[in-house]
């Protein structure tokens, strides 16, 4: 009996219920109209948009009579007729209805996030052409629409929008052999993403749109309770930072995984070739019964092999790419403490004024405390004064001390940002490189590249660092003068949350940081302890900035503080 819920075959994946399509050219390249409509995959996807459409059928409909009541091998034959200009052959159906059922049918295909696979096999014709490969197929999709529609309205289309028919981006994947420690074995076939090709603007829709609860630790490996298989899991190596991770999510997931290409660097095949990694995710796999909270997150330290697993459980809520994005980010946090670095959660940028002067301003804080908002405020006040502002990180980074000097570097080379925190032109100027998130929702939210790796990762010395004060009422910016205060602040993290995650009204989370200085404080504080000691030491400008968004949201209360900060900043 067909499955009339999802498709699940070697050359074709379609699950309606995480609105994900797969094709795999390896199983099956289609290579003409001729060949699509005769293929098991349209077929396939007839019967699974036919099962959707049954309920919207009036109950009196007439069976014979009623297109989308006809069975899939009647719905495709009638597609043959049309297409041969066999007209009496899909009598008794309506040429309105028909058309009608076409219409909806490709609308519906393209709900989906349509994503095609195909592997190198060392194959360099495949690896230079994938893209062109893709392209034919999308090019069959959309001459099979026309075809079909231009012959059931007698005429051809006035107008000709070239979409993406047939898919939204396509994966070129590689066998990687890395040194897979004992108890990995799982892993060992599951293909590595080597090459990426989106096509901007995305616009992707995910069952939640807001991230909840903390990531804990484990005490059991989570390879213990994985079960996936190359078939159904990929991989994508990710710098994060300069730490090396080997990102493994579901298919399912795909909104998520092929986002991570607009926040972080993609490794090359040679980086990664022989190579361990520093962490290990697995998104999308059953959590362990016995860990609290099993509905979220979770990591686990391999002592003996020296890196961190993490794991996100398949479920509804864990759609959204904030649990994809910040369990990455905790993982690497995680490495950095271990590595005697600090974790900062936070944005910095450099800017260059008109005078030629450069400054880098480091903005602290939990999510929804204003630190994108600030720098936005910035650039509006600062009329002819800036010549340039450069995002060096957008929210995560970490401080060095090395050689009696404290530099700063980011981790991710994107940024993921509410839209309703982005100046409307901004948002404009990116479209055609973002991934949006849910757009028409609460907490809309989009992805977009910022800077290059090697920009992110080199030595950044630091001239301000502010905390991002969302709850005083206070305006302008306030630099501390003693040292046991402005760590105190920072440390307290308080902030009025402004439920972008799961908290609302007033909190407070340890160094401002719930992902990885929260879990391991005790590791954190005596880093902590350094920083500060060497700020105050080379009499850096740690302050705060009184950014209004957690009562009155007040523009003009911001700008006002946005202006004081570039005062301060002109002194410097």
């Amino acid at each position: 009996m067909p499955n009339t819920t999802m498709i699940d075959s070697p050359s074709f994946y379609a699950n309606p219920d995480r609105n994900v399509a797969v094709l795999n050219y390896n199983a099956h390249f289609i290579t003409s109209i001729f060949d699509l409509v005769n293929s098991e995959e349209l077929i396939a996807f007839v019967r699974l948009f036919l099962n959707q459409q049954r309920d919207k059928v009036p109950v009196d409909a007439d069976p014979v009579t009623t297109f989308n009541l006809a069975t899939p091998e009647t719905y495709m034959d009638v597609v043959k007729a049309i297409l041969t200009d066999q007209v009496t052959a899909y009598q008794p159906f309506k040429t309105a209805e028909i058309l009608a059922s076409v219409e909806d049918l490709y609308t519906y295909y393209r709900t989906y996030l349509r994503i095609s696979l195909m592997t190198a096999h060392e194959n360099n014709v495949v690896a230079s052409e994938f893209m062109s490969i893709d392209q034919n197929f999308n090019d069959l999709v959309i001459r099979l629409y026309r075809a079909i529609e231009e012959k059931l309205k007698g005429h051809a289309n006035h107008v000709y929008r070239e979409v993406n028919a047939g898919t939204n981006g396509t994966l070129l994947l590689r066998e990687v052999a890395w040194p897979l420690p004992t108890g990995y074995e799982a892993l060992k076939d599951i293909h590595f993403i080597s090459r990426m090709m989106l096509q901007p603007p995305m616009m992707l829709h995910t069952k939640s749109n807001k991230r909840k609860g903390l990531f804990t630790a484990t005490q059991t490996n989570p390879l213990e309770n994985f079960k996936g298989t190359e078939r159904d899991w990929l991989c994508y190596p990710a710098k994060i930072g300069e730490s090396l991770a080997y990102i493994y999510f579901h298919r399912d997931y795909l909104a998520s995984g092929i986002a991570l290409a607009n926040l972080f660097q993609m490794a090359d095949t040679e980086e990664i070739s022989g190579q361990q990694p520093d962490l290990i995710l697995l998104f999308g796999t059953p959590g362990v019964v016995s860990d609290d909270h099993p509905e979220n997150g979770h990591y686990y330290y391999d002592q003996t092999n020296g890196f961190y697993v993490g794991q996100i459980p398949y479920n509804d809520q864990t759609t959204y790419f904030g649990y994809m994005k910040k369990m990455c980010l905790t993982l690497h946090n995680l490495h950095m403490i271990a590595e005697q670095k600090l974790p900062i959660h936070g944005s910095m940028v450099r800017i260059t004024f008109a005078n030629g002067q450069t400054k880098t301003v480091v903005f602290f804080g939990d999510s929804g405390a204003g630190k994108s908002e600030s720098i936005e405020a910035l650039q509006a006040v600062a009329d002819d004064q800036i010549a340039n502002i450069e995002t060096i990180f957008d929210d995560m980074g970490s401080f060095t001390l090395e050689d009696d000097h404290l530099y700063a570097q980011g981790t991710e080379t994107g940024a993921f940002v509410r839209l309703d925190d982005l100046s409307s032109e901004v948002a404009f100027n990116n479209m055609d490189r973002g991934i949006y998130m849910n757009p028409e929702q609460k907490n809309a939210r989009v992805i977009i590249p910022a800077n290059t790796w090697p920009r992110v990762v080199a030595h950044h010395e630091i001239d301000m660092w502010v905390y991002a004060n969302n709850y005083d009422d206070a305006i302008g910016v306030h630099r501390f003068e003693d040292q046991a205060t402005a760590k105190a602040t920072f440390v307290a993290g308080k902030r009025c949350a402004l439920g972008t995650t799961d908290e609302v009204g007033m909190s407070t989370t340890f160094f401002a940081n719930p992902f990885g200085p929260v879990q391991e404080q005790a590791a954190t504080q005596p880093i902590i302890d350094a920083v500060f000691d060497r700020l105050f030491a080379d009499d850096v400008y740690v302050g705060e900035i009184f950014t209004h968004l957690g009562s009155d949201k007040s523009q003009a209360n911001l700008n006002a503080s946005a202006h004081k900060l570039l005062q301060e900043l002109l002194k410097l």
